[in-house]
């Protein structure tokens, strides 16, 4: 936290808490993965939020003192920010990034309207931007600490793509046994994570350098293999444990960077074991090319009319009005009640609406408990230290635990509740950590409240919209196959969107699915339909690896098994629009 510290140092306390803020801010953003892909997920979220900052600073500091008496203000500033809602919500619907620029956009407003600090709110973005900028320095130069050899700054590449070839060894063993269809769903998360690392930052879609090009060419190796252990998988029979072999020994080439070595001698007495040795052998001719290939592994830029219309479409307006509510009644309880530290209460309330970070009712009683177990840890720091020093230690402390606390909302509760109160005592303001862990509390109950309640329109569009696009894809994906069987390359794009999207429904899915039944019920339906659309694809997969090996017709037994699973989606279609959910 070396810019909390210059600050503190320089006698400028309150000038580091925006700095402290964006480096916040970035830690909890900040995933594994690559480095160069950190760019856009904690740079672009850091301008959102800077440009929040400085929104709610001109809000509290020009706007609304010229509207008149200070009670039109504190009725003016919940609708203010309730409209800005509405925007960063539909927003969020459009993606991960989006979601975490919609967030922190709302966050910081809040913030800026509400914590009362000397800066501008121009220096206040400058000062959010700088932390953000010093966090992401640090995690674009230091090395992994799970490095193993070459470049440093491929780490998270390299892992990512070595974790492919390890999720197909693990599928192969698991094939024939009940823990085959969690393996496949394992090679999906590994193969998004990587083509996710290896995409990097929109201004450079190409690799550049040997090393990466090396990486991009072991990652499009990786692909045949993946499709031949999943048509291996389809076919529940038990393989012999050394075809897994092979993807085990380049998954530690990949890590180590060192040759493959000898791999086990072929299996190929059938379609799928013929399919996984070609790619094996193939996959060793590309490791030993030194210089590798400069492939295009990025998916192509949404078109921003196809954003818009995603962002406003039911689903981001769903959302959209679900955040505008929380916002702006917490932030008029909070003001009505007049709380010192009023803005406390939206931010909390942003935070808990976000839906990528679990069911809702786990969401508030994690926020719940994390907050108490903070607010007791800052206060029984609080009385035995005093001084901005040992302060700035605990929000370093803290800045350092994020990215662990990460996996549990209520521990990353608990992290964020002692770092926030150590600001607010930097920033002048007196310690209040009980009075945040009431307004917290109020705040988790307008959440659950606001939830939970009826809108106008369908409940579920979220996973609706996820289903749709993973059926679309699943069709696009089964007629190329039918049509063109020898085109792998445009094969194996439309399959790793057809996966792709079929995670994201499943994953929409899951979480409705762990809601109260007044909001799981509305999608109960889908599940019904997701899993015949994963049967589909991993049939669709199985008969493109036939047909690649043959180059003839579909077997009979294939073909039936390709026309039931049909039926079974179409069934599935009618019978959840028989039981009200739209689809």
């Amino acid at each position: 936290m070396v810019p909390l510290l210059v600050a503190v140092l320089a006698d400028r306390p309150t000038a580091g808490v925006p700095a402290a803020l964006g480096a916040m801010f970035a830690g909890i953003n900040d995933r594994p993965g690559g480095r160069r892909s950190s760019v856009s997920r904690v740079g672009v979220p850091a301008l959102a939020g800077a440009t929040g900052l400085l929104t709610g600073s001109l809000l509290t500091g020009s706007l609304l003192p010229a509207v008149g008496p200070p009670e039109a203000a504190v009725f003016l500033l919940p609708v203010l920010l309730g409209a800005l809602g509405l925007l960063a919500g539909a927003l969020s619907a459009t993606g991960p990034v989006a979601s975490a620029c919609g967030t922190q956009v709302l966050v910081a407003a809040v913030i800026g309207a509400g914590m009362p600090l000397p800066e501008s709110g121009g220096e206040r973005a400058l000062l959010f931007l700088t932390g953000a900028g010093w966090a992401l320095f640090l995690r674009l130069v230091l090395p992994s600490p799970r490095r193993t050899g070459g470049p440093f700054r491929y780490d998270g590449e390299r892992e990512a793509v070595a974790g492919v070839y390890a999720a197909v060894a693990g599928l192969l063993r698991a094939a024939g046994g009940p823990g085959a269809p969690a393996r496949r769903a394992a090679l999906t998360a590994a193969l998004d994570q990587a083509q996710d690392a290896l995409s990097g930052p929109r201004l450079r879609r190409y690799a550049s350098s040997a090393a990466e090009r090396r990486l991009h060419t072991q990652y499009a190796a990786a692909l045949p293999l993946a499709e031949a252990a999943t048509a291996l998988a389809w076919a529940g029979e038990p393989l012999p444990g050394r075809v897994a072999e092979g993807p085990e020994r380049l998954a530690h080439a990949v890590r180590t960077g060192s040759a493959c070595g000898p791999l086990p001698a072929p299996v190929r007495s059938g379609a799928g074991l013929r399919a996984l040795d070609d790619a094996l052998l193939a996959a060793a001719e590309a490791f030993d090319r030194r210089g590798g290939q400069s492939l295009r592994t990025v998916r192509g830029r949404p078109e921003p009319v196809a954003l818009l219309r995603r962002a406003f479409g039911p689903a981001g307006r769903e959302y959209g009005f679900r955040v505008a509510l929380c916002c702006g009644v917490s932030a008029a309880v909070a003001l009505a009640l007049d709380h010192e530290h009023w803005y406390w209460m939206p931010a909390t309330a942003v935070f808990l609406v976000k839906p990528d970070l679990g069911p809702l009712v786990s969401r508030v009683l994690g926020r719940a408990a994390g907050t108490v177990v903070g607010a007791a840890v800052f206060a029984g720091f609080f009385a035995v230290v005093a001084g901005p020093l040992p302060v700035v230690a605990a929000v370093a402390l803290c800045g350092a635990l994020i990215p662990i606390a990460t996996r549990h909302f209520a521990a990353q509760t608990a992290v964020v509740t002692v770092l926030v109160l150590c600001l607010v005592v930097l920033a002048g303001e007196p310690q209040a950590a009980w009075g945040r862990v009431v307004e917290s509390l109020t705040a988790c109950a307008i959440v659950l409240l606001v939830g939970h309640l009826p809108l106008p329109g369908q409940r579920g569009r979220r996973v609706r919209d996820a289903v749709d696009t993973a059926v679309a894809a699943a069709h696009r994906y089964l007629r190329h196959v039918l049509a063109r069987p020898q085109d792998g390359a445009g094969r194996g794009v439309l399959r790793r969107d057809a996966y792709r999207s079929l995670a994201v429904a499943r994953a929409a899915l899951d979480l409705s699915a762990a809601e109260l039944p007044p909001v799981a019920g509305h999608t109960a339906g889908f599940e019904a339909v997701t899993g015949a659309l994963e049967r589909l694809v991993d049939t669709t997969t199985a008969c493109a690896v036939h047909l690649h090996d043959r180059a003839a017709e579909l077997p009979p037994a294939h073909a039936e098994r390709l026309a039931a699973q049909l039926a079974e989606l179409d069934a599935a279609h009618r019978a959840s629009a028989r039981s009200g959910v739209p689809v």
